[in-house]
């Protein structure tokens, strides 16, 4: 060690850490040799808290504020070794610091679907992603836990333990709830809420408090998506025969390619349009009006025949088929009878035959 350093070490009497960077969880104060002098001044600032550690022994954890290192002020350190010697010595400890802000935007994700029962689609896959938001909760349980002697801890090292955490619990949950899958998007933050509370407790192991789990997206497999998509369409179209045209009239296009793809389909549309057209029209044209004239039915050569018209039986008459005692029934007798009592005026009315 050199004569700077060594003057460097025996002046530098202030203790503190301004982080500057958005993912370091914890930060051992750099002193050579750990020598720190009595009386020092140690500032421990807002979202932080100063953890002593003597020969691997957690001394002393220091909440905001600052601290003269003396035994008046701190008691604990008494027990530090060679404080019993007039306290002029510096001693050797350890400080870490501890980052106690909220970590936000920490990302999680499914690596493979999970394989859900719902009650629309009975079995389905289902993908979901989002974000987590976690802080320190309990420090001396973290540095025994999960930091150890690093002096220089980041999310980096803890995101993917932790990820997975988060995936092996969301499974069971999302596994036990009974929303539908079309309704879980109406509902991401009331989901979110109810896993951060599920999950939440697996974090304390670790000291840390999950504040936050955002769910940003759970999706369906393609396919399924796809299928989805062509019923929402279909709906939109209405009418299921002009979906089917419409469609037809779509692959048309696309088989053909270029100008004449573009040709293909617009014919088909105006086939489409015009085939509209002929209905419209055709709907605007009333139907004719029922006719109320009688019809009648004549026994000819023992065969009932008919139903004719007035006219048809004048021809009948002139031509000998049907003469008065010809049996002729029409709607509202009970029975046949002879046509001179059924349609008296009609022989009256006809001229006989040339002699």
């Amino acid at each position: 060690m050199g004569i700077f350093d060594w003057l460097f070490g025996q002046f530098v009497d202030v203790i503190e850490w301004t982080d500057n960077s958005s993912d370091t969880m914890v930060y051992r104060f750099n002193r050579q040799g750990n020598a720190i002098k009595y009386g020092a001044k140690l500032t421990v600032r807002e979202s932080q808290i100063a953890v002593f550690v003597n020969e691997g022994v957690i001394a002393d954890i220091l909440t905001p504020g600052i601290y003269e290192l003396e035994t008046k002020n701190i008691p604990i350190l008494t027990d530090l070794q060679h404080w019993d010697h007039g306290f002029n010595s510096p001693f050797k400890a350890e400080v870490y610091f501890l980052n106690t802000k909220r970590f936000t935007d920490l990302k999680w994700g499914t690596k493979n679907p999970i394989m859900v029962r719902d009650p629309e689609f009975s079995m389905v896959r289902l993908r979901a992603f989002g974000t987590y938001e976690i802080r320190i909760d309990n420090p001396k349980t973290f540095l025994n836990e999960i930091v150890g002697t690093d002096g220089h801890f980041t999310t980096d090292e803890i995101e993917g333990q932790l990820t997975n955490l988060i995936l092996s619990k969301f499974a069971t949950i999302l596994g036990q709830d009974e929303t539908p899958v079309l309704d879980l998007a109406a509902n991401y933050e009331k989901f979110g809420g109810f896993i951060t509370e599920r999950i939440s407790p697996a974090f304390t192991e670790y000291g840390l408090e999950l504040t936050r789990i955002l769910v940003e997206n759970i999706s369906l497999p393609e396919e399924v998506e796809k299928a989805l998509d062509t019923r929402t369409s279909r709906e939109l179209t209405g009418n299921l025969n002009d979906h089917v045209k419409y469609q037809s009239g779509q692959a048309l296009g696309n088989s053909e390619g270029g100008a004449m793809g573009d040709m293909v389909g617009m014919g088909a549309g105006l086939a489409m349009g015009q085939q509209m057209a002929n209905s419209m029209k055709d709907a605007t044209i009333p139907p004719a009006l029922p006719s109320d004239e009688v019809k009648y039915f004549a026994a000819i050569d023992g065969n009932a025949e008919g139903p004719f018209d007035t006219e048809t039986v004048k021809s009948l008459i002139k031509e000998g088929k049907i003469v008065k005692k010809t049996r002729m029934w029409k709607e509202g007798m009970d029975a046949w009878q002879s046509a001179d009592k059924v349609i008296s005026t009609l022989f009256n009315a006809t001229p006989p035959p040339l002699s």
